[in-house]
């Protein structure tokens, strides 16, 4: 009986050792995608593509027709009128990266929303704003970011773009999809002939995705440290910040924003204890603007996209330029997370 027992016992062991060795072998299921949408109108689509693809967390930008009843609508049926739809884009994005309120901000900074006879030179119907929203809470983060603009006193007249519900949408022909990156001479001629850019520089100062952020919801955002300096123009400390002496391979990015700015190839010791770099990523996605308030005139340099205190441009760097930034406006990602981060297009940078 002893003996009967004691093989029972090793037995069930045994089974007990091989269920657990085959749970810690077994590899993890991947976590589902999330995946959210918004869609916008906005005038014509073509300029509001580029704006959203460039913000981290957005999986996809598409254009296309929403809000009329015409199944399948052609461009030049849109064009003309006659199908009750607007021009449009449709965002799939990732809600843990970025938020809906975050998709608001840039819209509202990509269109006039007083004018309810379309968007600058294109005029009709097809070309009013919208924001079309998909359930009771993107209603109620639109309606809200609405009362905030209006709010801020950036505009004359009263807010017009109006918060309607989605009924569908249709993607727009192949030739619409990336239109400012296939036909970029052509589109930027368009942006600025047609009033948008200058629109755009004059209101918001160049800031053309800043956020319109209550102060205290960027307050929670940031440090004390990184609102002081982004926000009202600080310095830190030298020699005693995060990346003066950061030597990894990687990229640069805006703090508020996620734009990416700076390079590691470019960065280099200017023996002032701030990172310093020779170049820009992209000289658009900086501003720079004279600086008087020291003992002597210097050149401010802002993030295009937050609309960020980063720093100071010099003309005294190893190859000309020397930009001389706070660690406190950046955010520094290894080469080795680019993909994972959402920068997957920026490891060629760094093969050797």
């Amino acid at each position: 009986m002893d003996v009967a027992y004691i093989l029972v016992a090793a037995v069930a062991a045994a089974g007990l050792f091989y269920i657990l060795l085959a749970r810690g072998n077994a590899k993890p299921k991947p976590q589902p995608k999330l995946v959210g949408k918004a869609t916008f109108a906005g005038g014509c689509f073509w300029c509001l593509e580029p704006a959203l693809t460039a913000v981290r967390g957005v999986l996809e930008v598409t254009p296309g027709y929403a809000g009329g009843a015409k199944p399948n609508p052609t461009y030049e049926e849109v064009s003309g009128g006659s199908t009750g739809h607007r021009e449009a884009v449709q965002v799939a994005y990732d809600p843990r990266t970025v938020s809906y309120e975050r998709l608001l901000d840039i819209f509202w900074k990509q269109i006039d929303p007083t004018d309810d006879g379309g968007q600058f030179t294109d005029r009709g119907s097809q070309y009013r704003t919208a924001v079309f929203y998909h359930n009771p809470a993107q209603k109620q983060l639109a309606e809200e970011s609405v009362s905030r603009l209006g709010e801020s006193k950036k505009f004359r007249g009263p807010i017009v773009t109006e918060v309607i519900p989605y009924t569908g949408f249709y993607p727009a022909e192949d030739d619409h999809k990336g239109y400012s990156r296939k036909n970029m001479l052509k589109y930027e001629a368009y942006k600025m002939l047609s009033g948008r850019e200058g629109f755009i520089e004059s209101t918001w100062g160049g800031g053309e995705s800043a956020p319109i952020t209550a102060p205290d919801k960027l307050r929670r955002k940031l440090t004390p440290l990184q609102y002081h300096v982004t926000r009202e123009g600080g310095t830190e400390t030298p020699f005693k910040n995060e990346y003066w002496n950061n030597h990894r391979e990687g990229l640069y990015v805006d703090v508020i924003s996620g734009e990416p700015l700076f390079s590691s190839n470019d960065k280099f010791d200017s023996g002032t204890g701030w990172p310093s770099f020779t170049k820009p990523l992209n000289p658009d996605s900086l501003l720079e603007k004279a600086d008087k308030g020291g003992v002597m005139q210097r050149t401010e340099v802002r993030s295009r996209r937050g609309d960020a205190h980063l720093g100071h441009v010099f003309n005294d760097g190893p190859t000309g330029k020397r930009y001389c930034l706070n660690s406190a406006s950046l955010r520094f990602i290894p080469r080795e997370d680019l993909e994972k981060e959402g920068y997957g297009r920026y490891v060629k940078l760094f093969n050797a």
